[in-house]
């Protein structure tokens, strides 16, 4: 399943910074408000060192690891729904995504000012949500309207929907974000046609200082304290540093700096993580001599689902999946001794794929 990862932020937070650092593809940065004319967007090589260890007891061709894409959407800013600043056209860009990923600046810089003149992540974080609830209050309004003309018919679906529409502006009005609102599931389809910004799972990234990149500092611990109750992922990385680290081209020599830094593991490692936590996301593999593949699925899937990932024929005419557990398939170092250690299993469309799990699909269409 494809992944995609929405950066967010208001204008001067390090948006594109962290995107540069964590992406294999490189944005423009600089100095000033509103300078972004589109959304940059990158790939990123979903880190598992399960695949290599997988290459050591089975030859294969290529490794391929999953991967997520990641949009850098311009600085967004007061009045960006009444079409002011930079960040006015991609409130949309924002729709398409799975998954926000909040920047908020918790560093200081003479040479890149702040927009409101000081800097305030909490702040930013209500300036933000507002941009994003005034848009989501236009489109439950919109369809609310929509609604009471199919209503005057005497249509009792939509009476219901509006019930529940009419729930979610007043929430939102109140400056409450559209995924905390407690609804029945099956009342979520009235919304789900809006694609609701406010409705998408997000994480924060404070962006701080080179001298902050290990402990943080008070701006990112007023987030945390901020959030504490909010139930979501507060990260900290020192985008500057380390996206001069990810231009260097050897491995190695990234690792030693990061060492150096007091930093276990690079912010991409990190923010994948967080992503996969946040979406509730896991991966399974395919093995053989051509290649070795890591696949992205969402816990709970089934196996004639997680066939469909790697090809709808496979879904279509699913006939059975062929397990084996990582660590077995490790431990025992080929298929041959997890058949003889009867690790090998056999199972039907139903069965619930765990992370891990080295399938191998039968079909037939």
């Amino acid at each position: 399943m494809a992944l995609q990862c929405g950066i967010i932020g208001i204008s001067n937070v390090g948006k594109t910074t962290i995107f540069n650092c964590v992406s294999n593809t490189r944005g423009e940065t600089h100095a000033f408000a509103f300078t972004a004319a589109k959304s940059n967007i990158g790939v990123v090589q979903v880190p598992d060192g399960r695949l290599y260890e997988l290459e050591k007891h089975q030859v294969t061709n290529k490794v391929i690891h999953t991967t997520v894409e990641l949009v850098d959407i311009p600085g967004l800013a007061k009045g960006s729904d009444r079409l002011e600043g930079g960040g006015n056209r991609f409130l949309g860009d924002i729709r398409n995504t799975d998954a926000l990923i909040h920047v908020l600046r918790c560093f200081e810089s003479e040479s890149l000012p702040h927009i409101d003149g000081s800097v305030d992540p909490v702040r930013d974080i209500e300036t933000v949500d507002l941009e994003l609830q005034v848009r989501d209050i236009e489109s439950i309004v919109k369809k609310i309207e929509r609604l009471k003309k199919a209503s005057k018919s005497e249509d009792k679906n939509a009476a219901h929907a509006i019930e529940v529409l009419e729930r979610y502006r007043e929430h939102i009005e109140e400056l409450n974000n559209a995924r905390t609102l407690e609804v029945k599931d099956e009342e979520k389809k009235y919304i789900d046609d809006l694609f609701l910004l406010t409705m998408k799972p997000v994480m924060y990234v404070c962006n701080v200082d080179d001298a902050s990149a290990v402990g943080g500092n008070h701006y990112s611990d007023r987030v945390k304290e901020f959030l504490k109750d909010k139930g979501t992922e507060v990260l900290v990385i020192a985008g500057a540093l380390e996206a001069e680290i990810a231009e260097l081209e050897n491995s190695e020599d990234r690792l030693a700096f990061l060492k150096d830094a007091g930093l276990q593991e690079p912010g991409v490692n990190k923010l994948v993580k967080a992503a996969y936590r946040l979406l509730d996301l896991q991966t399974f593999f395919t093995i053989g001599p051509k290649e070795i593949r890591a696949w992205t699925i969402t816990k709970g899937i089934t196996a004639s689902q997680a066939a469909g990932v790697i090809h709808s024929d496979l879904e279509r005419g699913f006939i059975k999946a062929e397990v084996m557990k990582y660590d077995d398939f490790i431990t025992l170092g080929s298929e041959h001794a997890c058949k003889e250690a009867g690790k090998f299993h056999v199972e039907g469309r139903n069965y619930i794929v765990d992370d891990g799990d080295i399938l191998f699909i039968r079909f037939n269409v």
